[in-house]
């Protein structure tokens, strides 16, 4: 098989790039990579050389001879690459942009600042207890979500632009599946809970949790 994702369950990246790739009909074979088990298989030497930065996930092309990380940038190739059934950029540069500018509120915005190494620093090298962690995320998750939702209110259909699915939803899921992880009330956001939901009824998404990955635990 020539596509290779190299990700953890729980890693809200990978689970970003598993749905893009299942939204793209992508066949791909899936490898592990845990990082809490072994001081982290992430600082591995095996590992190191496919992504130097230590960080899921990474995707192997063998056929176009390419190693990518960054999941914005797999799904954006992964886009161009693949027709499939579904456009996740869309053509039209101003629709593009505004797809783009939502997804990167989550990747940029959000999600870093509730990563694994974020939260473990805060504990190792800032004394923080867990109950301090866990508040820390969900202030940072509330506090984006917060402007999604009143962004929504002007572009949302069934999706998060309309009804198409896109590079946004891709995002937008795994961000929701972390926030109910850190128990935020996720009824401060009709919006958002409406979309997550019909997102995770089609079957590329219910492939893509977490908890249907081969190294969940």
């Amino acid at each position: 098989m020539s596509i290779k994702l190299y990700g953890y369950w729980r890693s809200t990246a990978s689970y970003r790039v598993r749905i893009a790739l299942n939204l793209k009909g992508v066949e791909y074979e899936y490898v592990p990579v845990h990082l809490v088990n072994n001081g982290g298989e992430q600082h591995g030497e095996n590992y190191t050389r496919l992504n130097p930065s230590h960080l899921v996930p990474t995707l192997v092309d063998e056929d176009e001879d390419i190693i990518l990380n960054q999941s914005m940038s797999i799904i954006e190739y992964l886009d161009e690459r693949y027709d499939g059934e579904h456009r996740l950029i869309p053509e039209h540069r101003t629709e593009r942009a505004r797809v783009r500018a939502l997804a990167q509120d989550i990747a940029c915005d959000i999600q870093p600042l509730g990563n694994l190494r974020v939260l473990n620093a805060l504990k190792g090298n800032f004394d923080a207890q867990q109950d301090d962690v866990a508040r820390w995320a969900s202030h940072w998750i509330k506090v984006g979500f917060d402007g999604i939702e009143k962004r929504l209110q002007t572009q949302a259909g069934k999706y998060c632009f309309d009804f198409d699915i896109t590079m946004a939803d891709v995002c937008l899921v795994p961000q929701v599946y972390n926030a109910l992880r850190f128990n935020v009330d996720m009824s401060q956001y009709p919006l958002i809970s409406k979309i997550a939901d019909n997102c995770n009824a089609l079957d590329e998404f219910i492939k893509a949790k977490p908890e249907n990955q081969v190294d969940a635990n």
